[in-house]
This record gives C-alpha cells, structure tokens and sequence, in this order.
C-alpha cells in the first residue's frame, strides 16, 4: 500500500547541521498549504491502492495550525482511498508543542508524533542553533506522553565534546519518558552548513569518528536491553511502534511527494520537485507541476534494493536479488559480499543476506561495496 509524505518547507531559524529545503520567512505559509493542496488534487491519479501513511515533514510541520493540518488531511481523504486506520505523523519540535498545541494534535486525525529533541543538552541545542532549549523538550514529552501512545524522538550522537557519559544520560532521559520509538543520526557534516562553516574556522572541533561510533554502540546496547528492536540502522522501536511510513520507503513501497524538493517513487520512476518554494507555489497555481522524473534502470533498482535492505533487519534477500535482477546480480552479489561474509560484517540466514551488529556502524559503506558499478 502506498504513502503520501507532505514537505512543509517552514522553520523558525536555521539549524547549524541542516541541508535539507526549508525557508525562515513564514509569510508564504498559507500560500503555500494552498498550493499543497491542489498538488495533491492535480496528482490524485497517481497512486494505485490504499493509502496506508501519511507523514508531514519538513521543515517544520509543526508551525502549521491545527486548521491548516485537518485541511490537508480532509484534502487526501476527498482525492485518495486511505485504509481505515491509517498511520498520520507530524513531525514536530518541542517549542510548538504547548499543552494547548498538544490536546488540539489528540483531538485530530495526527496519530504519531516525531519530535525531534536532539538533546536534553542545553549546550548541545546552542551549539547545533535548535530553536527549543531543554526544559522545553522535557514539558512537551511530559505531555505528549499523557495525550499520545505513538511517539517518536530524534536524538543526535557524535556532538563535539560530548562524552560517552553524557550521551547515555541523554538516551536515559528520553527513555524515562516510555517512548516507544527513538531515532538516533550521527551528526554529519554537509557542505554549505554553518557547521561546516564552524569546523572550517575551527570555532568547534572536526567531527570524531571514533567517539560517533562508541555512541552508536552505546545506544544500541542500552536499547535493547530496554525491549527496543533495532529494525533499520537509524531507528529503534518496540514490537508494534516501527514507523509503517518509513518502513514503506525501505521496503520498496510506492510512495506520493507533495511540496517543495518532495520526492516520489512508483517501483520504476522516481520524480522530485523544484526546492524552491516561489516557482513551487507559482507553478502550481498555473496547474503545472515542477517535477522532474528519471526511470530508474535494472541497476538502479539492485542498487537502492541493496541499500534500503541492508538498512534493515528484513536483509536482501537472495532469492529476490536472483529472480528480479538475474544470474549476473546475483553472481556479482554473493562474490562482492564474501569479504565481509568473513570480516563478519554480514551474514546469511535463512538465504537472505544481513548486516552483523558488528556491522551496523558502517552498514551504508558495506552497501556501497555491493553496488553494482556499470553494465
């Protein structure tokens, strides 16, 4: 069954890490739902079947009201079939989430939060320039608790100067609060940041590849003896709480992206729109989508098929990479994979081809080793 995922593209200031499209001018904002509205009734034709996750990203979602949140909502009810009870998530940061904010988010269609707290650091939050500071984070889990059984928390790990020591309290205190589902990213350097910026100038130190990792073995650890299941690289939950959206995108499900450098997948296309939320907005309104679309080939398939399994606990499965790909995928699979077969990177059970815990650290550079390079 398919996703729609809704790119809000509004932030309050800028985080030091982020690259993802966003704006700090909230003027365009009503704007803009409108425009995410029609391009949901201009595309309502492209999903076949049952919608099963809508997800609101961005951005964030979360500055939008809680009007604009059931407009968008009823839009993809009246153009789409959605299962019964479909997965909704907003996600949010924790200075939107007033109590007032919260019991209005209860009272509509929104069944899961994915807040995104970083840090119950307070120099951490300066450092990364977070718009919440950590009492803020703490009262707004306090009461999403109260209000909603399906909550996730982002954390970020490998911070400049933060301790081991200090990492586990942070994961100590998000798990004090029972949430069921906690999502865990090394914090990554991407060009045209402020923080590359910062390293550069060397107003904080390089990233430290060793102590991102001991982090990710602490957590991974910590969590598991705490009933979580470590089911994609970056993601833990417990049995019943994995994201169904994001499981959708590692599975191979289709998928609809509504917004500004939204993307979207079918199994052999993928399209993406303009990250430029002006021509976004004007295109739209001139019943134009400004999209670009590339057909993925028999390589590109194996590829993100390698990649978003591997990802997983489900693994690639052999059998799949033989029947969808061929003889010579699978033949270039098992011969790429035997090196780490025996670094115990990888393992195969049950004729399905898995990352090791040993492994998981470097799970994607594995990936990368397996891919298949020119036909």
């Amino acid at each position: 069954m398919p996703s729609i995922y809704l790119h809000i593209p509004f932030c309050k200031q800028a985080c030091h890490y982020c690259d993802f499209h966003f704006s700090t001018s909230l003027k365009n904002t009503s704007a803009m739902v409108e425009a995410l509205a029609k391009e949901l009734f201009l595309r309502k034709d492209e999903l076949q079947g049952e919608v099963e996750t809508i997800y609101f990203g961005g951005g964030t979602p979360s500055l939008l009201t809680i009007f604009d949140l059931r407009f968008l909502i009823d839009t993809i009810y009246k153009n789409y079939t959605v299962i019964e009870n479909p997965e909704i998530t907003l996600e949010a940061n924790p200075d939107d989430l007033t109590e007032e904010k919260i019991k209005a988010l209860a009272d509509s269609p929104v069944n899961r939060l994915s807040i995104g707290v970083q840090s119950f650091f307070e120099d951490d939050l300066k450092l990364m320039n977070r718009a919440h500071n950590a009492e803020e984070a703490k009262n707004c889990l306090s009461v999403a608790a109260r209000h909603f059984d399906n909550i996730s928390i982002d954390l970020i790990y490998g911070i400049p100067n933060m301790t081991n020591e200090r990492w586990l309290q942070n994961v100590e205190k998000a798990l004090s609060f029972n949430i069921p589902h906690i999502s865990a990213y090394a914090l990554t350097v991407e060009a045209k940041t402020a923080l590359k910026k910062m390293i550069e100038k060397g107003t904080i130190p390089p990233m430290d590849e060793a102590l991102a990792e001991q982090h990710f073995f602490s957590l991974a650890d910590i969590l598991e003896k705490n009933h979580f299941i470590h089911y994609e690289l970056s993601n833990f939950g417990k049995e019943g709480y994995f994201s169904k959206n994001n499981t959708a995108y590692w599975t191979g499900k289709s998928y609809l992206g509504i917004g500004p450098s939204a993307h979207s997948y079918d199994g052999k296309n993928r399209s993406w729109n303009i990250a430029n939320n002006t021509l976004y907005i004007k295109s739209i309104i001139e019943n134009k989508l400004p999209s670009e679309t590339e057909t993925l080939t028999k390589t590109d398939r194996y590829n993100e098929y390698i990649m978003t399994g591997l990802r997983t606990m489900f693994g690639v499965s052999l059998e799949k990479v033989k029947q969808d790909f061929g003889e010579k995928y699978y033949q270039y699979l098992s011969e790429q994979a035997q090196r780490f077969l025996e670094q115990e990177l990888l393992v195969i059970e049950e004729n399905t081809l898995k990352i090791t815990h040993k492994g998981k650290f470097i799970g994607d550079g594995v990936s990368a080793e397996l891919f298949f390079v020119g036909e």
